[in-house]
């Protein structure tokens, strides 16, 4: 598909040109997706934000239609990129940050760096980690997710698997089934795409010490914080272990937590409007 023909536009935010999408009016809202996901998995919660917000949706460096980075993701980098977002928008006025999965420690980042410009949070099935404790040198993983994503780029399986992997991880992610649009089929296929994957996945840990280490030094603002948490109907011991630490997350953040049922963990697909609930409800 054309990148021309895609819905947004090119902003350049630190000098790096990211895929934005603004829509609606009113109290600005914006939504980070999880690990390498991108804008149109927004698609059904921005459907019901749209009538009362302004609702930001945005690619991170090398996702979706975003140009790539010269540098593995960073913590306070994610963190200021929602600040120049906001600003390259000409949104002055505070916003309320919706972060899903990692996109959650991007989230609490921008609340504790930048405290004038959030309004609120909510973190949608966010990642935790209690003792993060990374065990190689960032550098050392970073090279290794490019050598990585090389190797497979060049054998060209971007091209010939990166749909067909997005989707098992989509399934594996919800209880429903949903389909994957152009866009998805487009983007996974790509080498761009791929290494960005590899480079947010291989910078998680390093995100998470950062957000510990963040905790210590930097309050949080006295903003509403929601912890929107996917339970999926089980009584396994691995879905209670994982509502336990949403509550304890949110009891951290001094906010409430709720839960979305039923639904995986890619919950904007598997209960929008437990999301947009999340967002119109804060207080």
């Amino acid at each position: 598909m054309n990148p021309r023909n895609a819905p947004g536009r090119i902003v350049r935010v630190g000098g790096l040109p990211l895929h934005v999408l603004s829509e609606g009016s009113g109290p600005v809202v914006v939504l980070s997706a999880g690990l390498g996901m991108a804008w149109f998995d927004w698609d059904a919660v921005a459907a019901l934000l749209v009538p009362h917000r302004t609702v930001v949706r945005f690619d991170r460096p090398g996702l979706g239609l975003s140009a790539p980075a010269a540098v593995p993701p960073d913590l306070a980098d994610e963190a200021d990129r929602i600040d120049g977002l906001l600003d390259a928008l000409g949104h002055r006025a505070p916003a309320t940050v919706v972060g899903h999965s990692m996109a959650g420690f991007h989230a609490e980042a921008f609340a504790r760096l930048h405290p004038d410009r959030c309004e609120g949070l909510v973190l949608v099935d966010g990642s935790v980690e209690e003792d993060p404790r990374p065990r190689l040198p960032r550098a050392v993983r970073a090279a290794w997710a490019r050598g990585a994503a090389g190797v497979l780029s060049a054998a060209g399986l971007p091209h010939l698997l990166g749909p067909a992997a997005r989707r098992l991880l989509t399934r594996a992610g919800t209880v429903g089934r949903h389909g994957g649009g152009d866009w998805e089929r487009a983007g996974y296929r790509t080498s761009r795409v791929l290494r960005a994957c590899a480079l947010e996945n291989a910078g998680y840990p390093y995100q998470a010490a950062d957000l510990a280490e963040l905790r210590r030094h930097r309050p949080l603002p006295a903003v509403p914080v929601t912890v929107l948490a996917a339970y999926d109907g089980s009584e396994s011991p691995r879905q209670l272990r994982w509502l336990a630490r949403q509550r304890a997350l949110a009891t951290e953040l001094g906010g409430r937590c709720t839960v979305a049922a039923p639904a995986g963990h890619l919950v904007m697909a598997d209960a929008p409007e437990a999301v947009a609930r999340a967002v119109l409800e804060l207080r």
